[in-house]
């Protein structure tokens, strides 16, 4: 007769991770998700009871109750339960959601007697894995504390100020702490860049030779000082000065009056953060904090290296710490003595400088750094790659030599006025630069000594202006965020996507620019509710979180020194506001129409202007960019409805065409942007330019809902003559094949 081996249920939050970690572990382990959160606040209310010290109501998620069940079922016939979801407070309330439900002891109803271990680790590989069954532990209920303090509050801002933005602007409108800050932030630099005014400046530079030197090699020396005294940027500041300079310099003698020789030290950057790989991935690749955020998901759950087996190649994507484990300190030592010579390792660690960052957590690193990008290529698509590459050079680099540059610095008398300089810099030593290249030219000067005499080829001078402030890209709003303490690593990339889908920011060629709408509840907040959107006290508040997590203050006296107040001022707020004030502005027009005064509304695709003698009179006229009216651009086609012109109007979408009758005849129709090329799956309609809800141009037959053949790419007619698919303009118009299978 066999005997009965003791079954464990394994819950971790994806089917990924899940699939992953079972490979590592023998039968009696079973190995199941949650797919993340199965319980939270109910979406029909506010679901905190603000009374009574702001108990929360969960519910199970609508979409997780079929798994619930089969978790319940799981657990039930397994002997013990080991909750195993990511290492951060996200996760450890994950782990408490899944006590309390499965009902294991110490929670839920306290009648049951089937106990829990609650295991974490950095890292998904067999060794980490296998290390963490040995040393579980109890769930931290501080860090499910501060998670549910995050919550709650998110929530109370959220379903208690979105409702009057309703009343006072428009519906749907959401308000957030950390999205609405961040708001805040984009306007004002939009302000910032309304009020700038450029200045003229002159750069002149001369380029020179060697007296002695028949091959006529040149170099620039730039125009720094006139009269000894340092010029700055802005130190010629028009043509009439710039000339004047230009035509001395082009009599001058020119002599070397001094050569500053240096070497100097070029240090390797510590490995990533979140914040970090989000900026670097957005400033190199062009991703955006979300998209970076899946790929480094996918790479830390685990990909198949076929005979190599499958592992987790990066450890926790979500970390504000600086620190690497003893072990991937002497792996990566191992590779650099082993690839480059023992003169190129450097053994570094670097300080965390980010306010309540754990230390305890490690920062985002390969898990094996021996395993180069390039030895494992073959079994990445190009982004998971791109990101592999960027996170193992960041780390590997951090542990190597400095680089060693010779610069050499040197001034140039010509005649007894002006002083130029020209700057050269030489690579000595490589150092970490083997590994992780970056943009630093090397300028190579001739041979020169001191007094030596100069030739003249030609004096260069170049009007420029100063340039506004540049808007935010994704990178730099992170950058700013972090470094004021608003928000924290799992943060980031949600709450950029949050106010993009809200529609109160737009990205424009990789620039974040304000929307109206989001100006004018960006201004409803700062005037009314000035704390939600105070850099520094939404500081404080992430600051009182994190003691939370260290056990050093009360959640529950935290919501109450910020609710009280706040609901006070929401309850004055909702009879003192005047929605007209926000959302209309008079005007000297008249309508054509009524004769009545005509005013600037706010609508769903940004003002227009309308007929203040509305309902009885819908006149409306269009507002462009500027806010000058815009007079409909008729078109050849005739609405078929009415007999009228059709008229290009602006919706949410874009362009589209309207009868120019309405509002009496209320006809429209898309513009169709052909591409000449039949659909390869109905064979009957035509692919065509179209554009999603987010704004991202596509291209799909024009018989959906019928045909739902959609591509991201414009394909250019041809068919590719491994597959048959259809072949579309890659980057840099280059042509490639529309199927992911095909190689």
């Amino acid at each position: 007769m066999s005997t009965l081996k003791t079954k464990k249920l394994i819950i971790v939050e994806s089917p990924t991770k899940a699939k992953t970690i079972s490979k590592f572990l023998g039968k009696e382990y079973i190995v199941k998700s949650s797919f993340g959160h199965l319980r939270d606040l109910p979406k029909s209310k506010l679901g905190v009871d603000t009374e009574n010290d702001f108990e929360p109501e969960y519910v199970i998620n609508p979409k997780s109750k079929k798994q619930a069940t089969e978790l319940k079922k799981q657990a039930k016939e397994c002997d013990e339960i080991i909750l195993a979801s990511d290492e951060d407070r996200e996760g450890e309330a994950i782990s408490w959601h899944l006590a309390q439900l499965l009902n294991l002891k110490g929670f839920g109803n306290g009648k049951s007697e089937k106990k829990y271990k609650r295991i974490v680790f950095h890292e998904i590989t067999k060794s980490a894995i296998k290390e963490a069954l040995k040393n579980p532990r109890d769930i931290d209920m501080n860090l499910v504390d501060a998670q549910q303090a995050r919550r709650i509050l998110d929530r109370l801002v959220g379903y208690k100020l979105s409702p009057l933005l309703w009343k006072k602007i428009r519906y749907g409108l959401s308000a957030g702490r950390v999205q609405s800050v961040a708001v805040r932030l984009i306007v004002e630099k939009e302000e910032e860049i309304n009020k700038f005014k450029p200045e003229e400046y002159w750069n002149i530079t001369a380029e020179l030779k060697k007296i002695t030197d028949k091959s006529q090699e040149s170099f620039e020396a730039r125009l720094v000082k006139v009269d000894s005294k340092s010029i700055g940027k802005l130190g010629v500041k028009n043509q009439d000065e710039a000339e004047k300079i230009k035509q001395d310099l082009e009599k001058a003698n020119y002599e070397i009056e001094k050569i500053t020789k240096k070497e100097t030290k070029k240090n390797p950057l510590p490995p990533f953060t979140t914040s970090t790989l989000q900026q670097a991935s957005s400033n190199k690749f062009g991703y955006s904090a979300k998209q970076t955020m899946m790929i480094a998901q996918q790479l830390y759950e685990g990909i198949s290296l076929g005979q190599k087996g499958s592992s987790g190649l990066i450890t926790y994507m979500r970390t504000d710490s600086l620190s690497l484990s003893k072990s991937s300190l002497e792996s990566a030592d191992k590779y650099i003595k082993a690839k480059f010579g023992k003169e190129y390792s450097e053994r570094r660690f670097f300080k965390t400088k980010s306010k309540g960052a754990q230390e305890a957590h490690e920062a985002i690193r390969p898990t094996n750094p021996e395993l180069d990008a390039e030895s494992i290529k073959e079994f990445l698509d190009s982004k998971q790659f791109k990101l592999y590459e960027l996170i193992w050079q960041r780390m590997v680099a951090s542990q190597m030599a400095s680089a060693i540059v010779d610069s050499t610095s040197i001034d140039i008398l010509a005649g007894d006025k002006y002083t130029l300089r020209a700057n050269g810099s030489t690579i000595k030593f490589e150092g970490f630069l083997k590994v992780h290249p970056m943009k630093s030219e090397e300028i190579v000067l001739p041979e020169l000594t001191e007094k030596e005499k100069l030739g003249l080829i030609k004096i260069i001078s170049e009007q420029h202006f100063t340039q506004p402030p540049a808007r935010f890209n994704e990178a730099s709003l992170i950058k700013v965020l972090e470094e004021l303490g608003i928000g924290r690593p799992s943060t980031y990339a949600p709450t950029i996507s949050t106010i993009q889908d809200r529609g109160y920011i737009e990205k424009i060629e990789k620039r974040l620019h304000p929307q109206e709408i989001g100006v004018i509840v960006n201004k409803l907040l700062v005037e009314h509710f000035p704390k939600i959107v105070d850099v520094k006290f939404t500081a404080k508040m992430e600051e009182d979180l994190d003691k939370v997590a260290e056990n050093k203050k009360d959640w529950v006296i935290i919501l109450n020194d910020f609710y009280k107040p706040f609901n006070k001022n929401l309850m004055e707020k909702e009879k003192e506001i005047d929605k007209k004030e926000l959302t209309e502005e008079k005007t000297n027009e008249k309508c054509e129409k009524c004769k009545s005064p005509m005013i600037i509304k706010l609508g769903r695709f940004g003002k227009f202007m309308a007929c203040s003698n509305y309902p009885d009179c819908k006149n409306t006229k269009q507002l462009n960019d500027k806010g000058e009216i815009e007079e409909p651009e008729t078109t050849n086609e005739v609405c078929e409805k009415c007999g009228k012109p059709m008229t290009f109007k602006i919706g949410r979408y874009g362009k589209f065409l309207g009868c120019s009758g309405y509002p009496d005849c209320k006809n429209i129709k898309s513009i169709v942007k052909s591409t000449g090329v039949q659909c390869p799956e109905c064979d009957k309609g035509e692919i065509v330019e179209k554009k999603s809800k987010a704004g991202k141009i596509f291209y799909a037959c024009n018989q959906y809902p019928s045909c739902k053949h959609a591509l991201w790419s414009k394909p250019t007619g041809e068919k590719c003559s491994k597959c048959d698919s259809l072949m579309v303009y890659a980057k840099n118009d280059s042509v490639t094949c529309s199927s992911k299978e095909c190689k």
